[in-house]
């Protein structure tokens, strides 16, 4: 749930550069009250506490067992980095410019070279992915007439000249920008194991659930058909039309789930379940981690994690709202205020993914003040308010040591943040986290533990054998090697 806005934020592209990218991510991440329940946390598991920075102002390691090597730089806002399955290469998105070839990732000559060129791809795209097969997709946001907006899907297929041939997968009826920071725009996407389904993430062009009515063009609209879910759609189809228009939308079977803020990105584990991170509002409630399922609602914008949006109470006044910080564009404006005819929600929700510690466990309370829920026995739901979850990576390769694989419904994952977008809290992210996730029932439950910290806007991740690269949108983007080893 993190997102961009003006005084502080997160990484998206919406409508120029820095606003146009931070707009896509709107970072702005939030938290939900922790729930009582005391987390059960094996002490085997808890890191003995360890501390190196092999190299001078890189990041900082904190586990042992783990080599650090920068890479190449690669300069700023780029925000994608992903591995292409039919060659092996990692592949790296700058909107200004296109999609870069990385070559020899994991060796010392590291170099790259463009393969699309944003004319190539007709748009700049704010998220790409690979086939099994080797195709490429792209999704990208048009703006119609100053006052709309259309997502584009395009299909690239590799051609003898080492570069791909296009053709547009599927495209939106142009729908209502709400011209404010929180027009998050389609960004996430991510293909299914088998290469039948492309996942995309529909981010809302609310803050909370507000009207946005961008001047008076759209009285009264709040989220529309198109937004704040996540579509499903065949990866052989062309030309596919995606109407703003929920009845049609579900005709056409293309919802695959609602109620996320902004799934940035999306990942499938290796048993085949669907993870995506989602980010919170300017109101200290937290950022998400979500096993997406069809069907399924996730809440936004009725609850924030477990706990309700206060703007939804006939007797809100935000004044009394101790949530609510100084320094977000949304709380210093006004836009949480008494609401008296905010949408019933439609259904139920589905809980996040469970936080039982040790990281990314800070939370305002309702007395304003910062608590621990680990230190409380509590959990979380999931991650410390604004950090701005990203580069969530599951790992299952045999050559990573076995404490770092997954195993059947027993998940390892990593997951960066960008950083905190604002706020006092004081975990600030920009940092690694390891998410040893087990299955319970309906949901999954997560010890956590930070891997390392002091990267600059890190933005998203890939792993090979057992080698995981990070991608770091702020300084001289930088791409990082952290190989993990048996201690």
């Amino acid at each position: 749930m993190t997102k961009i806005h003006k005084p502080s934020q997160t990484p998206i592209i919406s409508i120029k550069k820095l606003y146009t990218f931070f707009m896509l991510l709107g970072m702005a991440a939030c938290q939900s009250s922790p729930t009582a329940s005391a987390p059960v946390v094996n002490p085997t598991t808890v890191p003995t506490p360890f501390e190196s920075q092999p190299i001078v102002g890189g990041p900082v390691l904190l586990q042992k067992g783990i080599g650090l090597r920068k890479v190449i730089e690669v300069g700023a806002n780029n925000i994608r980095l992903v591995i292409n399955p039919a060659d092996g290469d990692a592949y790296l998105l700058n909107p200004q410019d296109g999609i870069f070839r990385v070559v020899k990732l994991s060796a010392s000559t590291t170099s790259r070279y463009l393969v699309a060129s944003i004319q190539e791809i007709k748009g700049a795209p704010t998220g790409i992915a690979f086939g099994p097969d080797g195709a490429l997709y792209a999704v990208l946001n048009t703006t119609i007439d100053q006052s709309k907006t259309q997502v584009t899907v395009r299909k690239g297929v590799a051609n003898d000249k080492g570069r791909f041939t296009w053709e547009t997968l599927a495209s939106s009826e142009p729908y209502p920008l709400s011209n404010t920071y929180y027009d998050h725009l389609y960004n996430g996407i991510v293909v299914s194991p088998d290469g039948q389904w492309l996942y995309i993430n529909g981010g809302s062009r609310t803050e909370h659930g507000e009207v946005e009515d961008n001047a008076g063009l759209f009285e009264n609209t709040r989220e529309v058909a198109l937004t704040a879910r996540i579509l499903r759609l065949p990866t052989n189809a062309v030309e596919l039309n995606l109407p703003n228009d929920e009845v049609a939308l579900n005709a056409k079977g293309l919802i695959f789930a609602r109620g996320t803020r902004n799934a940035y990105d999306m990942a499938f584990a290796s048993n085949g379940d669907l993870f995506a991170v989602d980010n919170g509002p300017d109101a200290d409630f937290p950022d998400e981690l979500n096993w997406i399922r069809e069907g399924l609602h996730y809440g936004f914008p009725w609850r924030f994690g477990t706990s309700d949006n206060p703007q939804r109470s006939d007797d809100y006044d935000p004044s009394k709202d101790l949530h609510l910080q100084s320094g977000f564009y949304a709380t210093d404006n006004g836009l949480y205020h008494n609401d008296p005819d905010f949408l019933q929600p439609p259904s139920a929700f589905t809980d996040t993914v469970v936080n039982l510690g040790l990281a990314a466990m800070k939370y305002r309370g309702d007395d304003g003040k910062e608590h621990d829920t680990f230190a409380e026995g509590k959990t979380l739901s999931t991650f410390t308010p604004h950090r701005a979850p990203l580069g969530l990576v599951f790992a299952s390769d045999l050559k990573l040591p076995v404490q770092w694989r997954s195993e059947g419904d027993n998940l390892s994952a990593f997951i960066l943040s960008w950083g905190a977008a604002g706020g006092t809290l004081s975990d600030k992210g920009q940092d690694l986290l390891h998410m040893q996730l087990t299955k319970k029932g309906e949901n999954y439950e997560s010890i956590t533990t930070q891997i390392a910290r002091g990267f600059q806007n890190p933005i998203d991740a890939v792993l090979i054998e057992n080698h995981l690269y990070i991608l770091e949108y702020g300084g001289k983007g930088a791409i990082w090697e952290l190989t993990f080893e048996d201690n």
